[in-house]
This record gives C-alpha cells, sequence and structure tokens, in this order.
C-alpha cells in the first residue's frame, strides 16, 4: 500500500477558470533547456534587485489564471509570497512541450501580456530556438527569433545569412545582460 503521506499534490495550472493537470512529465531535454535559463538568470541577478525562479513557482495572475512557469524573473519583491507570486512577473519564460503548445502561445500568453508581464520567450527544445517578445500596450510582439543552428544547417548558408544570426539575446530588464542562445541549448542534441 502506498504511503500517501509521502506523495505530492499534482502539479495543476488555472486557465481561465479551468483546472489542467500538468502531465505528463516533461522531457529532460525540457527540464535542460529550463533549468540552463533559470540559472543564467539567477547568476547574473545575484545582488540585483530583480530575482529568478524556477520551474515550481506558481504565478496567480487572478483567480482565473494561475500558472507554473518554466523560467521568470521578478523585480517587484511586494508580489512574492511563499506560496507564490501574486501579480506579473517581469518576464517570463514557458519552454514548448507538445502537451502545452497551444495554451503557452494562447491563453497564457494573452494573460501574461494583459497582466503586464513586459517580456515572453517561448522556447523550443526541438526546434533550438528563443522567441523573444515584448509587451505593446498589454498585447505581446514578437520582437526577435534566435536560433542555434546545427552544423549541417550553417554548412547550407551563404556569408551573408551566417552574418545575421543572432546568438545573443539581450534581457531587456537590463542593458548589459545578454543570455547566449548556445548555452541554453548547450547540452541539448542537434538534430
Amino acid at each position: 500500500m502506498d504511503n500517501l503521506a509521502f506523495k505530492e499534490p499534482p502539479r495543476v495550472e488555472r486557465i481561465e477558470g479551468k483546472t489542467y493537470l500538468m502531465s505528463p512529465r516533461p522531457r529532460v531535454s525540457h527540464n535542460r533547456v529550463a533549468f540552463r535559463i533559470a540559472h543564467i538568470f539567477a547568476n547574473y541577478l545575484e545582488g540585483k534587485t530583480c530575482e529568478a525562479f524556477a520551474d515550481g513557482t506558481d504565478v496567480h495572475l487572478d483567480k482565473d489564471n494561475t500558472y507554473i512557469p518554466d523560467a521568470m524573473i521578478v523585480c517587484d519583491s511586494s508580489i512574492i509570497h511563499d506560496d507564490g507570486i501574486y501579480g506579473a512577473p517581469d518576464l517570463v519564460v514557458e519552454v514548448l512541450s507538445p502537451s502545452t503548445i497551444q495554451n503557452d502561445r494562447g491563453p497564457k500568453m494573452r494573460h501574461y501580456a494583459a497582466a503586464g508581464v513586459k517580456e515572453y520567450w517561448v522556447v523550443s527544445p526541438i526546434g533550438r530556438s528563443v522567441e523573444v517578445y515584448y509587451n505593446e500596450n498589454g498585447i505581446f510582439q514578437l520582437d526577435a527569433a534566435y536560433t542555434d543552428y546545427s552544423d549541417w544547417d550553417l554548412e547550407r548558408m551563404d556569408d551573408d545569412e551566417r552574418k545575421a544570426i543572432r546568438e545573443e539575446i539581450p534581457v531587456s530588464l537590463y542593458k548589459d545582460f545578454c543570455v547566449n542562445v548556445k548555452e541554453v541549448f548547450k547540452d541539448i542534441a542537434k538534430k
């Protein structure tokens, strides 16, 4: 018989008043990318006002929308409580999974923007890409996409295409904070 005292409650998100069980568990590549981003954020933010959070922290936007982003940065310490974040983080990262892609690009994206999240990253471990969106009047607008290209792809590009590749993702919260796209996908096998 299972010891129920040692079972964790299921991870759930509330989207537009409906509760969704967060399953199946993410793949290893998903966890590696999410952890790496949170780690990069935490290292840069050491000793600064803003704070990085990794997967597992609830974000309560309102009574109908509670999410668990893969990583985030919060600069307003007054919204940080022991049981989660109550209000809009400054930057939110969602790492795509086949079972969550529709919500990450749909209602969650809309609600994060409406709540005042300044910057939203949609990360694809399979595509080895990071899309960066900035909030413009309550709507996210795509600023740029960053890709960690395989050697096969790079060999097929001409010089101008290779020169146009952006390798550093600027974090809008700090002028000197950039994340190297290769570092994000460092332990993910290239296809």
